[in-house]
């Protein structure tokens, strides 16, 4: 953790992106005035969305986006070995977001499928959350990222003090906003068994939990495919939509098996 107090000078930031749209990186600089005290406690180096300047001299590294490629594993190997503190920033850094759906299928057909003929010399790997090829001290999940909760993780970050995320499903969410239950309406939801701290923004907005927080700790499968019978749904849906945004997440769990195909080049 850095604090604050222990260095003579302020904390320096930078901020990265890999393969993503990002979107994530977007979110703070909406942050707009509330990102304003932020800024004047610390030293931001490196943040392409939004200056032009940069340094490799930073203390907290801010990644965005999956691993999809060879040669970005250099990348993020050097930018871990530079940086005191690596937070996972957002759903295809944390989870390897929906850029992972191709690891549904061999390498060589993805490339064919998405390069046509002009394929060749394409790195393309399965992809994999940054937490898969170094070291992640610290996560900001969602897709996009929750603008309030990026300040709370850096406040917390600044002062020395343990990061923790909650554990309550987007659920617990949703019923303190008294949304009308997504499963209700005839649409299948994620919010039983994703992480909360969202505000429960989607079904708020009219929009089922795709599940971009990712898991909870301990994730009741069986007991969600239950509840999608009770409203007449078929729990197979459960299968596609558990993987938009957590295909490297899931596993054998609670009776559903997600069986992955074959990842090797044809």
């Amino acid at each position: 953790m850095i604090r604050q107090a222990e260095t003579a000078a302020r904390p320096r930031i930078a901020f990265f992106d890999f393969s993503s749209c990002e979107g994530c990186q977007l979110q703070i600089v909406n942050l707009e005035e509330e990102l304003l005290p932020l800024v004047g406690r610390v030293d931001i180096v490196q943040f392409r969305e939004a200056m032009s300047e940069k340094s490799d001299d930073y203390d907290i590294a801010f990644v965005e986006g999956s691993i999809t490629h060879k040669s970005e594993i250099p990348r993020i190997e050097a930018i871990r070995a530079r940086a005191k503190v690596l937070v996972a920033l957002g759903a295809c850094a944390h989870l390897g977001g929906i850029n992972a759906l191709k690891n549904r299928f061999p390498m060589g057909r993805v490339r064919r499928v998405v390069y046509g003929e002009s394929d060749h010399g394409v790195d393309t790997i399965p992809t994999r959350p940054i937490s898969a090829v170094v070291a992640v001290d610290h996560v900001i999940p969602g897709c996009p990222i929750d603008k309030d909760e990026f300040l709370r993780v850096v406040t917390l970050l600044l002062l020395g003090r343990r990061v923790t995320l909650t554990d309550n499903p987007v659920c617990s969410e949703c019923k303190l906003r008294e949304n009308v239950c997504r499963f209700d309406l005839g649409e299948v939801c994620l919010g039983p068994v994703i992480r909360g701290g969202c505000k429960a923004i989607c079904p708020t907005f009219g929009h089922a939990c795709d599940g971009c927080r990712g898991f909870v700790d301990d994730p009741q499968v069986g007991a969600h495919a239950e509840v999608l019978r009770r409203h007449g749904l078929a729990p197979e849906d459960l299968l596609r939509h558990y993987t938009l945004f957590t295909e490297n997440q899931v596993e054998t769990n609670g009776g559903v098996h997600l069986r992955r195909k074959g990842t090797a080049d044809e």
